[in-house]
């Protein structure tokens, strides 16, 4: 239970109100069993936007939309020369996925902000920063590719005709997708002076440790290819298999290879085939194309050069012992890195006024934290996953460690709107 005796003159998240903006996010797109399916632009994305433009217009929040549909509701208090804190996630989520990932640091930063506006109604203080909550498009890569799409953009990784012109695998973009649902903006955000963004663990380590809290201090980096392998269509019944030139075996070979590579590693390296596209996908003909969705993860930047030029050589022997073609039609880079230790501290002091002791962790998945931390001082904050589970149904954090993660989180904003210049006082 959250320990709230050293809460008077401080922000107090709402348990209540707290579940009850979970529980309704949690019913738009939500099925049977926790089941989700909000994928990013999609009529049910489209309704959480709406609900949440309105949370933010009625707690008197200014609203902007950038081009990428990136949503920043600013609580424009303290003047336009103050600092800008910004918090939150995403609200899409994977296919059948959960229904905390990304969308409880939304919700948590919904209930984190109305807690310090409502302290400060309350103490009568005039606030030194400004707030802002944001919902970045596409975090999850679950329909369009890449994923961090809207916080690439909002850094400049990516440009808008980049986009808008990415497709799903029904062939609708990004911009047409965005215009249908009437969220293509015009805005242009102003990168904060710090972002913080609370997530569930999506892993075991603070349930194994009997904790509650944890920081990420590094975040790893990613290679991910889309690789088309090229044979030829014929019929599985009369067709020879020596004459078969089947681009689904070439793909079976590079699949058990990355496995392979991970195994000689160690726990450094993590790959994976995620995703896997056959064609002509009939039970009686010899695919003719398979593409692969492959990602390599490692939080040392040798190790991932490493592992991309391995790579590189396991494509072109799993086509050749196939006796197929092959071509690599996109690569993304995601640089690994750490976040800022400022506010690592700051998360650490936040969690100790509490009693509780921080975890520091790496982050192995992406968070548009990842994204924003070479452009601004950011961190990612994490409260425990139950068994460790994520993108699936079964995904949970209990209330008690959601309301933990919520009142952290408004403890740390409390303290940048009480708090003359925090980030420099703390020192580099």
């Amino acid at each position: 239970m959250l320990d709230t005796k050293n809460t008077a003159g401080k922000p107090v998240v709402d348990p209540a109100g707290l579940v009850r903006l979970m529980d309704a996010l949690s019913d738009i797109g939500g099925g049977p069993d926790g089941a989700m399916n909000r994928l990013t632009l999609s009529e049910e994305d489209r309704v959480a936007r709406d609900w949440l433009v309105a949370f933010m217009q009625d707690e008197g929040m200014q609203v902007a939309v950038d081009p990428a549909g990136n949503i920043v509701g600013t609580l424009d208090w303290a003047g336009p020369d103050a600092p800008l804190v910004m918090t939150g996630s995403h609200i899409d989520s994977q296919p059948n996925g959960g229904r905390f990932d990304g969308a409880y640091g939304v919700v948590a930063a919904m209930a984190a902000v109305k807690a310090v506006k409502d302290a400060a109604a309350a103490a009568g203080i005039a606030p030194k920063a400004n707030l802002a909550i944001v919902d970045w498009t596409n975090e999850e890569g679950a329909r369009f590719q890449p994923s961090l799409l809207g916080s690439g953009y909002f850094v400049g990784n990516h440009d808008l005709d980049f986009v808008r012109a990415r497709r799903d695998g029904d062939g609708i973009s990004v911009g047409a997708a965005l215009d249908a649902i009437g969220y293509a903006g015009t805005a242009k955000h102003p990168l904060p002076d710090a972002y913080i963004e609370l997530h569930i663990e999506g892993s075991d380590h603070l349930e194994k440790a009997g904790l509650k809290f944890a920081t990420f201090t590094r975040y790893w980096g990613a290679v991910k290819y889309r690789l088309a392998f090229l044979g030829h269509q014929a019929h599985t019944g009369p067709t020879p298999m020596a004459e078969r030139r089947d681009a689904l075996l070439g793909a079976a070979y590079l699949i058990a290879e990355l496995k392979a590579m991970a195994d000689r590693s160690g726990v450094d390296l993590h790959t994976s085939v995620g995703r896997l596209e056959v064609a002509p996908n009939s039970p009686n003909v010899v695919p003719a194309e398979a593409v692969l969705f492959i990602e390599l993860r490692s939080g040392s930047p040798e190790t991932l050069v490493a592992a991309e030029a391995e790579l590189k050589r396991h494509i072109v022997d799993a086509a050749a012992r196939a006796g197929i073609g092959w071509e690599v039609r996109s690569v993304d880079y995601r640089a690994a890195g750490a976040f800022d230790r400022r506010l690592v501290s700051l998360a650490a002091e936040a969690a100790a006024s509490h009693g509780l002791q921080t975890m520091q962790l790496d982050t192995i998945g992406g968070h548009d934290g990842v994204s924003m931390a070479p452009h601004a001082p950011s961190v990612v904050i994490a409260v425990p996953s139950v068994g460790g589970v994520i993108h699936h149904p079964t995904e949970f954090t209990t209330e008690d460690d959601r309301l933990l993660g919520a009142q952290i989180l408004a403890d740390m904003l409390w303290r940048f709107c009480t708090e003359d210049d925090l980030l420099e006082t703390r020192g580099a």
